[in-house]
């Protein structure tokens, strides 16, 4: 009797759903709560290419790999390093002795970032953790001699973010994908040998809630074994309930399967996706790594980063804003002024980003820019340069008798009017605060 009420409660309880290795059954995955609702996370590019500081995180590739070199990485190194220098001999100088995952998670804390993707391995195949699959080439056995990515992931969670983590897929110069690639892809030595594997250890070792691929545009997917990979995150890796994914997995996938977009690097849509999608930019306008020369002019000022994530999240995006970090371990002061910037920014309007929907209308052009967001009942109006005039003319929101208009960090409400019955209004300004942004939100209860 007790087996044949087993057998029934069996076919009465709800079973999880079980993914399939293939793109129509993985791209129907709902995409976990946490990460729409997040909005605003910290990208961090840091590995050996660090060390030159020179050029882009592509430094190995523009010396040694593109045919011809770029000749000015050739004359740096001509100038700098004695004949015969070879780019591992890079690793030993990766020392991040001033590496503080406790100062750099109050640093990502304070900037109201909900979540934090590390570099755990770039195209340079070095991996900022004691990979078994990475011998004698990873940040454990050489250069800072320590777990990076275990130390900061255990920093950011112990302050409530989300931990994520960047995996290149392909390895510029590693033997076997060389042969992979020589042989038209119809080989997996690489894939079978070293990526699946690291990749398997990496997530049941570190539990990411974010796996940020990369590295993918030389090979279709099914080089990649994405789909079966995918489907063994989804259905049994150790974060198949949370982890997010993007949708770098093979040629031709970008913009089409996967978990969130990211379509190319700065991407930024004309209008509203269908399909959610996450911006990824770099303080730094020439370079997601250090580089030791770069100048105040070719950085992003704050008032730029506050207008790029408010046009994202209104558009139904998530902000992934990067910094470089320094050979030594460190986070260049420009760049924490920046992220603390943005911080003291989300802290009066953060209310009008984390856990909004894109509003009916995304913007529209009144004396100033105005970009929507909303949630619930609320709509919030964002400005993002200081309008002209005291008033400002908002003509999308239909209003009624019980519409309320306040700005966010002060509670009074504005005076309004009008501009057509039951449509548009003129709101009459205060004297707007400064902000580090210099971007206001006004709140609108009561509208449509």
């Amino acid at each position: 009797m007790a087996a044949v009420f087993l057998l029934l409660l069996s076919f009465l309880l709800p079973t999880a759903a079980r993914y399939t290795p293939d793109w129509v059954s993985l791209d129907g995955r709902p995409l976990p709560s946490w990460y729409d609702e997040a909005k605003v996370g910290i990208f961090v590019h840091w590995g050996v290419f660090s060390v030159p500081g020179f050029g882009s995180e592509w430094f190995w590739w523009h010396w040694q790999g593109q045919q011809p070199p770029d000749p000015n990485y050739v004359s740096y190194m001509t100038k700098n390093y004695p004949p015969g220098f070879s780019y591992p001999e890079f690793a030993p100088h990766f020392h991040a002795q001033f590496f503080n995952p406790e100062e750099w998670a109050d640093i990502f804390r304070a900037s109201g970032a909900k979540y934090v993707v590390l570099t755990a391995k770039h195209h340079e195949g070095f991996t900022n953790w004691r990979s078994p699959y990475s011998w004698n080439w990873n940040s454990v056995d050489t250069g800072p001699y320590r777990d990076l990515v275990g130390d900061l992931g255990e920093a950011v969670r112990n302050r409530s973010l989300h931990y994520g983590l960047y995996n290149s897929l392909y390895e510029w110069f590693n033997p076997l994908y060389l042969d992979d690639k020589k042989n038209g892809f119809k080989t997996q030595q690489f894939v079978i040998q070293k990526l699946l594997p690291e990749l398997y250890n990496m997530v049941v070792r570190y539990r990411p809630e974010v796996i940020w691929s990369d590295g993918d545009w030389e090979a279709p997917d099914s080089y990649w074994n994405s789909t079966q990979f995918l489907a063994w995150l989804y259905n049994d890796s150790p974060v198949k309930d949370t982890v997010v994914t993007n949708d770098r997995w093979g040629a031709g996938c970008a913009c089409k399967h996967g978990g969130y977009y990211n379509c190319e690097d700065k991407y930024s849509p004309g209008q509203l996706p269908k399909h959610k999608w996450e911006k990824c930019t770099s303080v730094d306008t020439l370079s997601w790594g250090y580089r030791r020369n770069m100048k105040l002019k070719e950085l992003m000022d704050l008032p730029d980063i506050i207008d790029d994530l408010v046009r994202t999240v209104a558009l139904g995006g998530n902000y992934l804003l990067n910094v470089g970090p320094t050979a030594d371990g460190t986070i260049p002061p420009v760049f924490e002024e920046r992220l603390r910037g943005v911080g003291a920014w989300l802290e009066t309007n953060g209310e009008a980003i984390f856990a909004t929907k894109p509003w009916r209308v995304q913007m529209e052009n009144s004396t100033v820019s105005v970009w929507y967001t909303s949630k619930g009942a609320t709509v919030y109006a964002i400005i993002t340069a200081r309008p002209p005039t005291t008033t400002l003319k908002l003509l999308i929101p239909k209003t009624s008798a019980a519409t309320k208009v306040t700005l966010l960090g002060r509670p009074s409400p504005l005076p309004w009017a009008p501009v057509y019955p039951n449509a548009g209004l003129t709101v009459l300004l205060p004297d707007l605060p400064s902000t580090p942004g210099q971007a206001w939100t006004i709140k609108l209860d009561g509208v449509q």
